[in-house]
């Protein structure tokens, strides 16, 4: 590490990064492509973790290692999965995000990674931070793990879902680690082990293959799900499933088990009211459908559509909200009659065609008003709608 390239970086941080790479003989001193690779991490880092910004020697890996990386959001509400611990291994650690937000609530942190650049890196970064209790084990993190003599109060592993070919994979035999292939000495080595598995896997194969799940977190950030938590004891009943969705006014979370929601009711409506309700990504992904109408007094459009409709604002309700102007049959002519200028984003939820296809068939172009296909009672039917008004 040097200061040329971290330095060159802060001065030129809002230049055309392509410029100065061909640019890069003006500048004999500095390691153009390092100063790049800093570049592109200061910016990511302005969505990611704002809090770096404020570390002007923090070195960013190259732009894989960042994709990989979770946000700083994410990482600290990890860290209160985690809660207060002695001892903590991050067995994945790649850019350390994570281990820097479980440094924050563990006495000591083991980040374990194979790769010697990002090694290097963190221990740069820690010196950096001022974070004094990880200690960076460079090796694969089952052989590491498999010399340990003691246990850790909690292990954390994410598996690199990419197969050799850097294509994207999802299930758990298919990621590295396979911590179904080493579930036996992961287990022997902790009393809590927390798998961050892809948000694309279905929550129930996942708990099924694990055992012993405790929690499932599905974590949600700024609308999109991002990541799923899944958190394994010794000792387990039913898992308790956290519905979690971050953003710019806090955290929401809501919780029940596969139980709560069978037993749940769900209260279909006969007619659309005045508002139709979207529950946010991470509710959508969990599944607690009966449960909503419960916790928010709203009626569910279908069995198929898992949306909701009231006749008034529904304070607090996590998702979007969109005001109906008016039901519209689906064909390009009916739509035209409520819609002249042909100009409306599409949502489609219990509905047999793609918003893409049904876009391109109705001959719509994006616009601020949104065209919901769906299923009430039943039935196909089309809302038209005005620009969402609560979220």
């Amino acid at each position: 590490m040097n200061r040329a390239f971290i330095d060159f970086a802060l001065e030129h941080r809002h230049d055309d990064t392509a410029r100065l790479l061909l640019s890069a003989s003006r500048y004999p001193g500095v390691d153009m492509h390092a100063a790049v690779q800093q570049i592109e991490g200061l910016a990511a880092a302005e969505r990611k973790w704002p809090s770096l910004l404020q570390c002007s020697d923090f070195v960013y890996p190259p732009r894989l290692n960042r994709e990989q990386a979770s946000s700083e959001a994410a990482a600290r509400y990890k860290a209160t999965v985690a809660g207060a611990v002695e001892r903590v291994a991050d067995l994945t650690g790649g850019m350390g995000i994570d281990c820097m937000a479980l440094a924050a609530v563990a006495s000591e942190v083991d980040y374990v990674e194979r790769d010697p650049m990002l090694c290097e890196l963190m221990e740069h970064n820690c010196r950096a931070l001022g974070i004094g209790n990880i200690a960076v084990h460079c090796a694969d993190s089952i052989e590491w793990l498999a010399a340990q003599s003691g246990r850790h109060d909690l292990l954390m592993v994410d598996p690199a879902r990419r197969d050799t070919s850097g294509r994207k994979v999802v299930a758990f035999e298919d990621c590295s680690p396979d911590v179904m292939a080493h579930r036996r000495l992961l287990a022997a080595h902790c009393s809590r082990l927390l798998v961050k598995a892809s948000p694309m896997l279905d929550i129930d194969l996942a708990v099924a293959q694990l055992g012993h799940c405790a929690e499932v977190h599905v974590v949600a950030v700024d609308g999109e799900c991002k990541e799923l938590l899944l958190l394994c004891t010794e000792v387990v009943a039913e898992p308790e499933i956290h519905c979690v969705s971050i953003a710019a006014g806090g955290i929401t979370e809501h919780r029940f088990t596969r139980s709560n929601e069978a037993a749940a009711e769900a209260d279909y409506c006969t007619a659309v009211g005045r508002y139709l309700l979207e529950p946010d990504a991470a509710l959508m992904k969990a599944g607690p459908y009966k449960s909503l109408c419960r916790w928010y007094g709203v009626q569910k459009l279908d069995p198929n559509s898992h949306l909701y409709t009231a006749s008034a604002i529904v304070a607090g309700f996590p998702g979007r909200v969109l005001e109906v102007v008016g039901e519209v049959p689906l064909s390009a002519k009916g739509v035209r009659r409520l819609l002249p200028d042909s100009r409306a984003s599409v949502v489609c939820r219990g509905y047999p065609e793609s918003a893409v296809t049904l876009q391109k068939r109705l001959r719509l172009v994006d616009g601020e008003a949104v065209l919901v296909a769906t299923s009430v009672a039943g039935r196909y039917t089309g809302f038209l709608c005005r620009k969402a008004i609560a979220s």
